[in-house]
């Protein structure tokens, strides 16, 4: 009895043994082709285009202020104007005897010709009336000492003044930028000087925007390098279309070096050994057949790694169940992670399709 019991162990265990173990299920992605930069990190500050502050020539009365605080002016705008009725008057009489000597010396020119008058007298007659347009000229610098214009066109700050008040040479009316385009100031580590050049991209954030990014390109770079920091100073341009940016903001900048087109994958896929870095390739085409491939890598991405040789675009390569898979085996595809969901995303929805169906109560 008990012989009979041993053979019918020994049976039902080697019926066990020789049922194969399933293949492996593995969450798989594909290598995909996409552009590639080298991102060098920096910290800059804006600056406008153009910014200066607007003050007095002269020691005058404010009689009329033509902007608000904070306006958007164009180049040529009266901003503000003086006293300046005594200027008036003089220009009125600078402008008379301008008309009067020119009618002299137009009237001398007809007796030259008729030889009734000498040169000399002709030359006296064109003398006082140079004379008289430069006095004009002169009176009317004046009555424009007492303009203040816009220079050109911008956004102004904060005025200090209020009509009626006396102003003095230096004292400071408002500010005025051109904050149609920006220039960001940042400091590159001389390391990097060979990738710098005119022309190369930049892409700058703030938290004062957050994930908001603002796109522009080097526009000049420092003839000369820091001797403490060992850093060069590089100038970017930033549109700035809708004026959100404004000068002394702190930017989070990536300069945007080597564009290139390379075969990029999650970097979840990589399997390190030692120096050297491996995937597990899925051939679909030979019944899901893993291969285990040595690649060589380049730059890092959050999340995402370029790949120099190894591998094509294309191709499947396991990026979760790398430790249940071996070489030679074939594996189940249990999802493919085409970066629009979530890993417990995947593997739920794989799991509620394969669980089975009960009929009946």
């Amino acid at each position: 009895m008990r012989r009979i019991v041993f053979i019918v162990l020994a049976v039902l265990a080697s019926g066990v043994s020789a049922q194969e173990d399933p293949p492996p299920s593995v969450i798989v992605a594909e290598a995909e082709r996409k552009q590639v930069v080298d991102r060098i990190e920096a910290l800059g500050t804006l600056r406008a285009n153009e910014s200066v502050t607007l003050t007095a020539n002269v020691t005058e009365a404010v009689t009329a202020i033509h902007f608000d605080d904070g306006d958007r002016v164009a180049k040529g705008d009266v901003l503000v104007e003086m006293t300046s009725a005594e200027e008036h008057a003089l220009l009125a009489e600078a402008q008379a005897t301008v008309e009067e000597a020119k009618s002299q010396f137009d009237r001398n020119v007809k007796l030259s010709q008729q030889d009734s008058v000498s040169e000399s007298v002709l030359d006296t007659a064109r003398r006082e009336w140079e004379t008289a347009k430069a006095r004009l000229v002169a009176i009317q610098s004046q009555l424009d000492d007492r303009l203040i214009n816009a220079p050109f066109s911008g956004l102004v700050g904060l005025r200090d003044i209020s009509p009626g008040a006396l102003v003095q040479p230096g004292d400071v009316i408002t500010t005025l930028d051109d904050d149609s385009v920006m220039k960001l100031d940042f400091s590159v580590p001389a390391t990097f000087l060979s990738a710098l050049r005119a022309g190369v991209e930049i892409v700058a954030t703030s938290d004062a925007f957050g994930d908001e990014e603002f796109k522009g390109e080097v526009s000049a770079i420092d003839s000369r390098i820091d001797p403490i920091t060992r850093t060069v100073q590089v100038r970017a341009m930033v549109p700035n279309p809708d004026g959100l940016l404004r000068p002394g903001l702190l930017m989070q900048v990536d300069l945007l070096n080597n564009p290139r087109q390379a075969v990029v994958i999650p970097e979840e896929a990589l399997v390190p050994l030692g120096e050297q870095q491996f995937v597990l390739v899925v051939d679909r085409a030979d019944g899901n057949l893993v291969e285990r491939r040595e690649v060589r890598i380049g730059r890092r991405m959050p999340g995402e790694v370029e790949i120099i040789a190894g591998l094509e675009a294309g191709e499947a390569i396991i990026t979760h169940g790398t430790a249940k898979a071996r070489a030679g085996q074939t594996v189940q595809i249990q999802a493919v992670d085409d970066g629009t969901q979530r890993l417990s995303e995947m593997i739920d929805g794989q799991s509620a399709a394969d669980a089975p169906v009960r009929s009946g109560p």
